[in-house]
């Protein structure tokens, strides 16, 4: 089973373009989204410095654009993909890149949001000095205790042995000098403290901008940075993709997700290497395999590491059908009126997933007409596992 990941910021380096600029059609896709987003990222990308491409206002067009077009190499045409990836995620901004890829929006809809996340998260991040510190190593709950003690958030929650720490200079000047025992601290080399309450100017921005956007619900299920369930309808895609800029990156519980859907191969789009290394440590002894895309040199391996764990993916995206999926692993547990119905309400709950950590009601985002029921209540389902197959009301 094959997830693609999307790194997020701080993942760039200078000049990592310039190999795949070589290439023609690289270069005409990544200037069409260059025009879109109003940013040179040829320049950028080759050519600028690592201050200048630290700028979260460069930074994040120039991460989501290199993700978009080097998806475009490695899955010529797109159908091979969906009929090779089990599951997408992004890390932070990298979550842009994976809704395009799992078609919930386009791409120049996502270059304009990204655009515009960020020039607001640099402007949020200019009204109070604040900042990110990695903390490496030091037992889980002792590190989360310290974040607390000083007034810090957990903005990235990256799986064994990495937190990431946001808040004002002053909170993070404290905990350096009363750090968790055992771990190492690591200040980052950002604009602010972001995933914050600091950036909700930031969230009001591009929200209002996201009324405009047209959604889709993903043909490829969609692992959200918010709490790693699975996510099968557009308009929470989106909402989800706004209200992160704001709240923490779970990649920990991503992480757990694809665990639950029995990943054996992570291939990370490029600028590759943060998040296959995370994966390597968290799946360590458990015969994950990851590739990490960084030059378009690899492309033809890469492109056999989809075929050897590409299975596609689970979701029917026959067009005239609704599929409602499992949003995490667990027990279903049936709604008794939906059960009864044959036709649902927009919104209508349909039942709840039962797991060790918590209960997720499941409902019918769009509603329809009940065709077939794929579980029954008290079955073991995975992530992104269909349960529901309705037909849409009024249409023949």
């Amino acid at each position: 089973m094959l997830v693609i990941v999307a790194p997020g910021q701080g993942a760039q380096t200078p000049g990592f373009l310039a190999p795949w600029l070589e290439d023609r059609v690289f270069a005409s896709r990544l200037h069409w989204l260059s025009t879109v987003a109003g940013i040179d990222l040829a320049h950028h990308g080759t050519v600028s410095d690592a201050d200048t491409i630290r700028d979260t206002r460069i930074a994040q067009p120039l991460l989501v654009a290199t993700t978009l077009v080097a998806t475009l190499e490695l899955f010529p045409h797109p159908g091979d993909g969906f009929n090779q990836v089990g599951a997408v995620a992004g890390h932070s901004v990298g979550e842009l890149a994976a809704a395009v890829g799992a078609r919930a929006i386009s791409a120049e809809q996502a270059m304009v949001l990204v655009r515009e996340r960020g020039v607001a998260m640099a402007e949020a991040a200019a009204a109070t000095p604040t900042g990110m510190t990695a903390l490496l190593g030091g037992d889980r709950d002792e590190v989360l205790a310290a974040l607390a003690r000083h007034g810090l958030t957990p903005a990235n929650d990256n799986g064994p042995g990495q937190v990431v720490a946001a808040g004002t200079l002053e909170q993070l000047d404290a905990l350096k000098a009363d750090p968790p025992p055992g771990a190492r601290l690591m200040p980052l080399s950002v604009a602010g403290a972001f995933h914050t309450d600091h950036m909700a100017p930031a969230v009001d921005h591009v929200a209002r901008l996201a009324l405009s956007v047209s959604t889709h619900d993903p043909r490829i299920p969609l692992i959200s940075n918010r709490d790693g369930q699975v996510i099968h309808d557009g308009r929470e895609v989106l909402k989800r993709i706004v209200g992160q800029i704001a709240s923490p990156v779970r990649w920990d519980l991503c992480l757990d997700a694809m665990s639950d859907l029995g990943v054996t191969g992570i291939l990370e789009m490029p600028p590759a290497g943060t998040l296959t290394g995370i994966a390597k440590r968290y799946f360590k002894g458990q015969g994950v395999e990851t590739f990490a895309l960084k030059t378009p040199d690899q492309l033809d391996d890469a492109r056999a590491f989809c075929a050897k764990h590409g299975e596609g993916s689970l979701i029917d995206v026959t067009p005239t059908w609704r599929m409602v999926v499992s949003p995490a692993k667990g027990t279903f547990e049936l709604d008794g009126a939906a059960g009864g119905a044959d036709l649902l309400t927009a919104g209508a709950e349909i039942g709840t997933i039962i797991s060790l950590r918590d209960r997720i009601v499941v409902t019918a985002a769009h509603g329809g007409q009940v065709v077939e029921w794929l579980v029954e209540d008290g079955d073991l389902v995975s992530p992104g596992q269909p349960l529901l197959r309705l037909h849409p009301e009024g249409v023949e």
